[in-house]
C-alpha cells in the first residue's frame, strides 16, 4: 500500500525531473511554444504594416510598438490590403481602420478588426 508520504515524495521527484527536462531544452522550443513566427520586427516599417498569411495585419504605429489584428474586414469578410497613413485599408468597399486600435475610421464597416495578442522575441513577432 502506498502511503501519503510516499506518494508526495514520488510526485515531488517526478515533478523535479520534469522541471530539469524543461529547463535543459533548447531556446527554440521556448520560441515555438509562443506560436509561429509571423514576421520579423524589421519587416514592419514605422507608420505602416504588413498583411501576414491573409489572416493577420501587423502594424508599427510608433517605433517599437507593434499591434496585430485580424486581416478580415468586418464589413463583408474581404482581406484588408494595405497599411498607410495610420490606417488599415480594405480594398472591397473602402473601409478603413486605425492602425493603432483596429477601430473603424471610415465605413461601411461598423465593427473594429479583432485584436490578436503577439509577443516580440529576439526580433521576431509571434502569436502570444
Amino acid at each position: 500500500m502506498l502511503t501519503r508520504r510516499a506518494l508526495i515524495t514520488r510526485g515531488g521527484a517526478a515533478g523535479a525531473a520534469g522541471v530539469v527536462f524543461l529547463w535543459t531544452q533548447p531556446a527554440e522550443a521556448e520560441e515555438e511554444a509562443a506560436g509561429p513566427v509571423l514576421a520579423s520586427a524589421k519587416s514592419i516599417p514605422v507608420g505602416k504594416g504588413k498583411i501576414v498569411k491573409g489572416k493577420y495585419v501587423i502594424t508599427q504605429p510608433k517605433k517599437g510598438v507593434f499591434k496585430c489584428f485580424s486581416a478580415v474586414c468586418t464589413h463583408q469578410g474581404c482581406t484588408v490590403a494595405s497599411v498607410s497613413g495610420g490606417k488599415i485599408h480594405c480594398p472591397c468597399h473602402g473601409s478603413q481602420f486605425s492602425a493603432t486600435t483596429g477601430k473603424v475610421v471610415r465605413g461601411p464597416a461598423k465593427r473594429a478588426l479583432a485584436p490578436k495578442k503577439i509577443k516580440l522575441v529576439k526580433g521576431k513577432i509571434t502569436l502570444a
